[in-house]
């Protein structure tokens, strides 16, 4: 297909009252591959989606619209009308209860986007100028008993008709001399398994060696020790996942992050990916033979 070329592109335009979860269904498109643009003034719209139609590697666009556009908010229906007659398009209007929307940006401490005082007023005034959004939205949600987590779980069954991708889990072996790693979610202390750091021949190895792969995987603590973890890991990753988490970093440390912590860190992974989990293993400070 050439530059010129005009290919189909699934338009879905995300808008409703602020603080009703516009950013967080924006994000869950977003992390579906959708190519997004928040606070695209209306005017713009139908250029930017002729724009996508001429870009072969764009197919999925998400828009976001609010209160923030009313000076273009006149012209929205007619733009819509005749996007509707020659592409794929689907508006979602995202809305909340009063109390909810205000318990809501007490809690942000952020200032309504009109910037009055009083929130209430902001609130009410929001609703009439957006009445003309809500007409001609394809799908109304109301976001008041659902958590972030929640919504965006709804947009990707709803919308995507898919389930949540899996969670990607990231392994980091470590050493403790050198600190941990700030990014870990969890971490695992193994300095109290044998260490072969103080064995002659070991010594000058990683723990990528099948030799001190060995000598640690046949200790009984380690036996043990996985006995424990595997359990506690298929309990907690799950429970992961449904907060929304997308990543989750797991940390392996030992002494010195050479032998001990990067042995259990491969293990670990080959048994994630027995779950069909996406997981990747980096080992921070497994230095080269000395």
């Amino acid at each position: 297909m050439t530059p010129s070329e005009d290919h189909k592109v699934y338009t879905i335009i995300v808008t409703g009252l602020s603080g009703a979860g516009k950013t967080i269904a924006l994000n869950a498109f977003e992390d579906a591959g959708f190519f997004c643009v928040d606070n695209l003034p209306t005017a713009l719209i139908k250029s930017f989606v002729d724009l996508c139609g001429k870009t072969p590697s764009i197919s999925n666009i998400a828009i976001g619209i609010d209160i923030r556009e009313s000076g273009f908010l006149d012209q929205f229906s007619d733009i819509i009308s005749g996007l509707r007659n020659t592409r794929s398009l689907e508006i979602i209007f995202l809305e909340a209860a009063e109390d909810v929307l205000i318990r809501r940006f007490k809690e942000t401490r952020r200032p309504h986007p009109l910037g009055y005082k009083d929130l209430k007023k902001a609130l009410r005034k929001e609703v009439r100028v957006l009445r003309a959004l809500r007409q001609d939205a394809d799908r109304i949600i109301d976001t008041s008993s659902l958590s972030p987590h929640q919504l965006r779980k709804l947009i990707t069954k709803t919308f995507l008709n898919r389930e949540p991708a899996k969670m990607s889990v990231g392994i980091v072996s470590f050493g403790y001399k050198y600190g941990i790693p700030l990014e870990a979610d969890l971490l695992f202390d193994v300095r109290f398994l044998p260490n072969p750091h103080f064995i002659k021949e070991l010594k000058p190895l990683t723990g990528t060696s099948p030799k001190v792969r060995k000598f640690v995987l046949s200790q009984e603590a380690t036996l043990q020790f996985f006995e424990k973890l595997n359990p506690l890991l298929e309990h907690l990753l799950p429970l992961y996942s449904q907060e929304g988490r997308n990543y989750l970093t797991i940390g392996v440390g030992c002494t010195g992050g050479r032998h001990r912590s990067p042995v259990i860190a491969e293990e670990i992974r080959k048994s994630l990916l027995k779950k069909k989990l996406d997981v990747s293993v980096v080992h921070r400070d497994m230095k080269d033979a000395i």
